[in-house]
């Protein structure tokens, strides 16, 4: 995790968990509270604050 840059891509976030960045766009689309990733666009490009996808990661082992 310490790797990670602040801001992360798709690509990021797929490599770390292991997942296609189709599914990480998905997350994308859904709501944060019914378990998607917040993120937040520049452009047409989608981004995460590491503290968020920490945030996330730890909410989903709560479920």
């Amino acid at each position: 995790m310490d790797n990670l840059p602040e801001i992360l891509t798709a690509k990021h976030i797929a490599s770390y968990l292991g997942i296609s960045r189709r599914r990480v766009y998905e997350l994308f689309q859904t709501l944060p509270k019914a378990g998607g990733i917040p993120n937040f666009s520049i452009g047409a490009s989608k981004r995460v604050e590491k503290k968020d996808f920490i945030k996330w990661i730890s909410d989903c082992k709560k479920r």
